[in-house]
């Protein structure tokens, strides 16, 4: 499919650590011809931390897309009603937003914008990025596998040794999920095998 012309929301949740992996993904989507509409959780919108400040990384995405940030839940309600977006990604997706989008919590901008799009029956894919990947949120993963219209960009263990629970998303792979999506297929394989640890 192409992606000329879609419109896309952009959500980005509180795995910091991941935030420099998806700068590359926004601006190939845009390069792709899509509209991209950043839209931020709390977290990622105000939280600094050792991996930069929250008003440098906004400002930057802001210049990459060429709009203001979605950042209230207020803000978010209108993509609904409106139609505003074509699909919505939340990349990275931290397992705590996991948990909430499984279980309908809507208390950031993110998930009221994942929950005003599904409203529409329009796709939402999820990078996932989160320490527990494979322990408290491995069945949320298993419940948003079976969900209908969400899809998700293909995840494995990003350091088995170290972390022996994570699950990360290969970012780079955002672009090819995100044309399977507005199609309504899942990208395969979902699981990978990270080489760089």
């Amino acid at each position: 499919m192409e992606l000329k012309g879609k419109k896309i929301g952009f959500g980005i949740t509180g795995s910091f650590c991941t935030f420099e992996a998806t700068i590359p993904e926004i601006k190939r989507l845009i390069e792709a011809g899509a509209a991209v509409y950043p839209i931020l959780s709390t977290a990622a919108a105000t939280t600094d931390t050792r991996f930069g400040k929250a008003r440098d990384f906004i400002k930057q995405v802001e210049d990459i897309c060429g709009r203001p940030s979605i950042t209230t839940i207020v803000d978010a309600e209108p993509i609904g009603p409106k139609h505003l977006l074509d699909l919505v990604i939340i990349a990275p997706c931290t397992g705590n937003t996991l948990a909430k989008l499984v279980h309908g919590v809507t208390d950031t901008a993110v998930l009221m914008a994942a929950k005003a799009h599904l409203r529409n029956e329009q796709p939402v894919l999820v990078a996932v990025s989160t320490n527990d990947g494979l322990s408290n949120n491995a069945v949320n993963i298993g419940l948003l596998l079976n969900r209908r219209l969400v899809y998700m960009v293909p995840f494995g263990q990003d350091d088995p040794v170290g972390k022996g629970r994570s699950l990360v998303a290969d970012m780079t792979l955002i672009e090819p999920a995100a044309r399977l999506a507005l199609q309504g297929q899942q990208i395969q394989p979902i699981l990978f095998e990270w080489k760089n640890k």
